[in-house]
């Protein structure tokens, strides 16, 4: 009883409520992709990324962080990301290597955050470089979405940003898992 009066608690906080909004404007944006209306389906990509970063911002500034924000942002994190690479593949079919890169660096993730917690150790969190691949992916997919009728090369540059910082980071935690797990 006690657990569930926390996460009723938890999820009034202003950074839970932004959580939810974003993964909530996921049909939306899929909607508006479907029918092509890339200017409010790339809007409601920038709102979802604003909401990304007032919720960490305000959870930190406001110590208002929660164990249900711990869940509830990353999946929104990961749904976003998951929806915009693969709406993207859709109109470009080379980015399904994105996609491919994107699931094995989450599926790494999850793997080792299970092994970890096996061993009794966690992560410390989101890295610089997880923010930052997020970041990217959101910037790269707003510009996508709001110039569709950018240069291909251009495209194939914001796309090798994407993987490039996807790689990056899935680099970069790897090394910090390996770390944390020889501990």
């Amino acid at each position: 009883m006690n657990g569930a009066s926390d996460w009723r608690k938890e999820i009034r906080t202003i950074p839970n409520l932004l959580s939810i909004i974003r993964i909530l404007l996921l049909p939306f944006y899929l909607y508006f992709m479907s029918k092509q209306a890339f200017y409010l389906a790339g809007s409601i990509i920038l709102f979802s990324g604003v909401t990304d970063f007032l919720d960490g911002y305000i959870a930190r500034r406001f110590n208002q962080i929660t164990e249900l924000g711990k869940v509830l942002d990353p999946i929104g994190d990961k749904l976003t990301q998951l929806v915009l690479i693969i709406s993207m593949a859709w109109e470009r079919p080379y980015i399904w290597l994105v996609l491919a890169l994107f699931i094995v660096k989450e599926a790494f993730m999850l793997i080792a955050g299970i092994v970890a917690l096996r061993k009794q150790v966690k992560l410390d969190g989101a890295k610089w470089y997880g923010k930052w691949a997020t970041a990217v992916i959101y910037v790269g997919m707003i510009l996508l979405l709001l110039f569709p009728a950018i240069p291909e090369g251009w495209v194939m540059v914001i796309f090798a940003i994407i993987t490039y910082s996807l790689a990056q980071s899935f680099v970069l935690y790897a090394l910090e898992y390996r770390k944390l797990l020889k501990r």
